[in-house]
């Protein structure tokens, strides 16, 4: 079966900067899975996926456009430090540190850019903004989607969506 909208793609992925360090792989888990079609990827990703089958290995690489965009300067904030979560309660941010803040949209990762002890000045950009990217691709699963995964939106079970 080829990868077409309302089918469920269960694959995993080396993701590489510009220059071939690997950033992250989905190997030591579970194969990423999502509903084609339906925007829960990144757009350059699903647009390589489209087509391909069972076995496919490839690798594509991308323009920030396709992927997390174009680094924004005016994304750089200060916000009140007692807003910024990291999950483990540490109250001494430093420069480089990610942290999450709750906005209008909800939960959002930051990255500290300067830190003082009420004030902290993070960066609300992804942080792969503005990067080319390099991804290796290796389907493992194709199928139909389900008719409540399309009511949905999104893939269920092993490495997608759990209700």
């Amino acid at each position: 079966m080829k990868i077409a909208d309302k089918t469920v793609v269960q694959f995993h992925y080396t993701l590489k900067d510009e220059v071939g360090n690997e950033i992250e792989s989905s190997y030591a888990g579970d194969p990423l899975a999502y509903l084609h079609g339906y925007k829960n990827m990144l757009v350059g990703v699903e647009n390589a996926l489209a087509d391909k089958e069972v076995g496919n290995k490839f690798s594509v690489t991308l323009q920030p456009e396709d992927t997390y965009g174009e680094r924004k300067e005016d994304m750089i904030q200060r916000v009140p430090a007692k807003h910024l979560q990291d999950g483990q309660g540490t109250t001494k941010w430093q420069a480089g540190m990610t942290a999450s803040v709750e906005t209008e949209q909800g939960q959002r990762q930051v990255t500290i850019v300067k830190a003082g002890k009420f004030m902290v000045t993070v960066d609300i950009n992804p942080p792969l903004a503005g990067m080319v990217l390099t991804f290796d691709l290796d389907v493992i699963d194709v199928r139909a989607a389900t008719d409540e995964e399309v009511e949905h939106g999104h893939a269920h079970g092993a490495g997608g969506h759990h209700h």
